[in-house]
């Protein structure tokens, strides 16, 4: 069960007597608790029944987080499963930062990996306080004191968590809370744990934006240019008077679009139908897909950025020379990331200021955006997070562009009427963000006995972060490094390996896309390991574990997963399958695919994955994750991309930009390497392996070697 919890509610709940038990962290950084209403960040809340609540830092978008943090918790404190419950934690940048990003945010897979001692030390403070309180209170040595289940026993004496938390707060929690070793893991690494969100999920209770109606609500869309970078002129909604239920519309004040309002979601929908506008496109994107893809391959020509110490132009010369040469050009098209659940936010007048009900992927930065924009502090602006019907990175905008837009709307009808703010599904497809379009030219050099003597790779493609507030910590002398991940930082060993990047300049707003870079990276490189693989007769598996070097701790453990999958799948050399492995997040995936075919005619039949992620804390989750990743990132190759033409969007929903089908979808084993090293990312990893193992075993089943996304434009057909 998880409780809708915003800011103003907590600091209600929180300013009561002692109610209840808080543990979490001091303003210094301390563990610390107290009765509610302690000045402190609390992530354990035990009130006077017993019942456990985990304050959930990182919130849900189907990923399993609110399971993985709660795990944490109840491991250490041996709390009731069946009856500890979450809460998304309000807004507060300094009290909940996510560590890899120091401001509150869920992405890059990161939310376990730096949650898991903070969480678990969380739960260990709150159960050794609980049992000092319990041996005061019961006279005995706290050493004889069992813990099961959230009741307290020690001899003739037994009591549940809400009858101790008086006494516990007013203790002093141990700066360095013993943790459980991991042969004591009762719920960590416990096969089948049932997630915290299903129940809730399953019998319609659980809250997303889209749930939410208020007394006296409007809802807005907004009529947006048909070409990015367009700006409005001028508008005519005359027509729109005549659709039941409409408003008003109305400029948005940055030129962007017009605020259309409506007394239901119809209303609203239908009037923007009916509504005139005249567009400036002197700054619009008005270029077709080939003209982009153009000026993608001139920009390779002439790399602007070096990644590596090696360069292009030093290396180049040693590949034209060589006794052997692989040449090959690989293009990726724009990509949606169409989550289940459009872009919602629901803002509202509170006596203070507004209140944002969202699946608020970033507070940190949509807190501070809607504040700006409303010009109010940020002491103002509460935002109550709900679940996210899906992300894949579009709600982790650096400009929070749905919550500007919903704020903007508020304002324009004089910032006194609930507002919710919808996006539909032609808007996302066609007016969103997208992955950016990227292209990669390789020239591998090899000598006589197969050996690669040189790799000139180029890369060409929009940035993702010149121009938001991660650049000085993500751009580095001009490059963004997210174009080059998993390629510039490679764990494969090979010799004058250089990378030149380009920028490719566009209106069209691109964003970080489930695996970001390595989405394109890993395609790239795994392909082109097959290609070497087949120009010099070695076994694709073999070729890639002769580059790893095992006394490196991390390639060793790159090799691992490769030998994992290999004996997963009964992998045996000069089967016709395909083989990828790809390191992101921190985390190892190998996969085998197998494939069939019938002349042009492709089935994806089975794919065999090897994870290595560290401690597993919720195994069923990352199963779940990989299988996912898997589906995700064959969907795309399969038959998705978004094209232009004269600078509009061709796509505007699913018949055009086909979602995965079920069909589509091929049976997937599983195995997740054993390890008690601190765990790593799993939303992301299954993604970029999954495309390059599938293309591989087309080419060993076909012949053909696919290098444009996606396969459909090798004229292959998926049944």
């Amino acid at each position: 069960m998880t409780i809708d919890l915003s800011r103003r509610d907590f600091l209600k709940v929180s300013a009561g007597s002692a109610a209840a038990l808080v543990v979490g962290l001091s303003p210094a950084g301390s563990l610390a608790a107290g009765p509610e209403g302690s000045v402190l960040n609390p992530f354990v809340h035990i009130d006077a029944e017993g019942v456990v609540t985990v304050i959930l830092k990182h919130f849900e978008m189907g990923q399993g987080t609110s399971t993985g943090l709660t795990t944490l918790v109840a491991e250490e404190l041996d709390a009731d499963w069946a009856t500890i419950k979450t809460a998304f934690a309000p807004s507060d940048n300094a009290k909940y930062k996510n560590l890899a990003f120091g401001v509150q945010g869920t992405g890059g897979s990161t939310a376990i990996a730096n949650a898991y001692t903070q969480y678990r030390q969380a739960g260990a403070a709150a159960r050794d306080l609980l049992v000092r309180a319990a041996a005061q209170t019961w006279q005995v040595d706290p050493a004889t004191i069992q813990v099961d289940n959230g009741v307290l026993r020690a001899g003739s004496h037994s009591g549940h968590f809400g009858e101790f938390i008086d006494q516990a707060a007013q203790l002093t929690p141990s700066p360095e809370p013993a943790l459980k070793p991991a042969e004591q893991f009762r719920l960590i690494g416990k096969l089948n744990l049932p997630r915290k969100d299903s129940r809730d999920k399953t019998d319609g209770s659980a809250r997303f934006a889209m749930d939410v109606k208020l007394p006296g609500m409007l809802y807005a869309v907004i009529l947006r240019s048909p070409r990015f970078g367009g700006i409005l002129k001028d508008f005519d909604a005359g027509d729109a008077a005549a659709v039941a239920g409409f408003v008003t519309a109305k400029a948005l004040p940055n030129g962007a679009g017009v605020a259309v309002y409506g007394k239901n979601t119809w209303a609203a929908l239908k009037a923007r139908q009916a509504i005139r506008a005249d567009w400036d496109f002197a700054q619009a994107e008005q270029r077709s897909s080939a003209e982009m893809l153009a000026a993608h391959r001139s920009a390779a020509d002439s790399p602007q950025y070096q990644a590596r110490p090696e360069t292009t132009d030093t290396v180049a010369p040693r590949v034209a020379v060589a006794s052997r040469r692989i040449e090959a050009e690989f293009s990726f098209p724009f990509l949606a990331h169409a989550p289940m659940e459009p872009l919602v936010c629901v803002i509202e007048p509170t006596d203070n200021g507004v209140q944002i009900h969202d699946g608020c992927q970033f507070p940190a930065i949509a807190h501070g955006a809607v504040a700006t924009v409303l010009q109010l502090s940020p002491e103002q602006v509460e935002i109550n997070t709900l679940y996210a019907g899906g992300s894949f990175g579009r709600r982790a905008t650096p400009t929070a562009d749905y919550q500007v837009e919903a704020a903007q709307a508020f304002a324009l009808l004089g910032g006194k009427i609930p507002l919710k703010l919808l996006w539909s599904r032609e808007d996302d497809i066609q007016g969103g963000y997208y992955r950016p379009m990227a292209l990669h030219r390789a020239a591998i050099g090899l000598d006589d006995q197969g050996q690669i003597v040189g790799w000139d790779h180029r890369v060409v493609a929009k940035s993702i972060l010149k121009g938001t507030p991660f650049e000085s910590a993500a751009v580095h002398e001009g490059l963004d490094h997210s174009v080059v991940e998993g390629l510039a930082d490679t764990l494969y060993r090979l010799p004058n390996l250089a990378v030149g990047v380009s920028d490719f300049h566009t209106p069209v707003p691109v964003l970080w896309w489930r695996s970001v870079g390595h989405t394109h990276t890993g395609f790239v490189m795994e392909s082109l390991l097959d290609m070497v693989a087949h120009e010099t007769g070695r076994d694709p598996v073999e070729l890639r574990l002769s580059l790893l070097d095992r006394g490196d701790k991390t390639q060793a453990r790159l090799a691992g997963v490769i030998e994992a999958a290999r004996d997963l799948a009964g992998w045996k050399p000069g089967q016709k399958r395909g083989f990828a492995v790809h390191y992101s997040f921190s985390t190892f995936v190998a996969v085998v695919a197998d494939v069939s075919a019938d002349g042009d005619q492709v089935h994806v039949d089975k794919l065999h994955m090897a994870v290595d992620c560290g401690v597993a804390v919720n195994p069923d989750v990352i199963r779940a994750q990989m299988e996912g990743g898997a589906g995700f990132g064959l969907g795309a190759i399969l038959r998705n991309e978004i094209t232009f033409q004269e600078g509009e969007v061709v796509q505007n929903n699913f018949p055009q930009y086909l979602p995965l089908r079920m069909p589509d979808m091929p049976e997937v084993a599983v195995h997740i390497v054993p390890s008690t090293l601190a765990p790593t990312g799993v939303g992301e990893p299954g993604v970029p392996p999954t495309g390059p193992a599938v293309a591989n075993a087309i080419f060993a089943v076909t012949g053909r070697r696919v290098t444009e996304l996606p396969l459909t434009k090798a004229g292959l057909r998926f049944v």
